[in-house]
């Protein structure tokens, strides 16, 4: 799946659609540059996945985020690994694949390590063009 986004708007609703396309089981690569529209587009895959969005942000420094629908359910977690510097020994604190279980998972900046943890099942890259509209690229990776 291809798209052209122009906008931050458009950007969300394809990430929208890329939702329906996801299992509680799936681990997304996001690759992108430094405002790419990485977040915007999670932010629509949260919302498609029927989370609260207006806690959706880019979780850089905390690592982590988990967003909840209203009722409590975690439906995204979502891995911002850009700052790990030696990403192997600080990806301990995550504990065993498993614990990501229940939930698609979204890693952005994905290294070496994660990719030993977490093997993506899918992987979506987003590429700004000279124009500032972003062609994204969503694909199944063979396993």
């Amino acid at each position: 799946m291809k798209a052209t986004t122009r906008s931050e708007e458009e950007t969300e609703q394809f990430g929208g659609r890329v939702a329906r396309e996801l299992s509680d089981s799936d681990v997304l690569y996001l690759i992108g540059n430094l405002g790419a529209g990485k977040t915007c587009f999670v932010r629509g895959l949260a919302k498609g996945l029927g989370a609260r969005t207006r806690e959706v942000a880019s979780p850089t420094f905390a690592l982590l985020h988990e967003y909840e629908s209203p009722e409590g359910r975690i439906v995204l977690r979502h891995l911002d690994l850009y700052r790990l510097s030696d990403e192997a020994r600080q990806l301990e604190i995550f504990g065993p694949a498993d614990a990501f279980a229940g939930a698609p998972t979204v890693v952005e900046w994905p290294g070496q390590a994660i990719r030993a943890l977490l093997p993506p099942t899918l992987e979506l890259t987003i590429e700004v063009s000279p124009d500032g509209s972003r062609q994204i690229a969503f694909q199944r990776c063979a396993r």
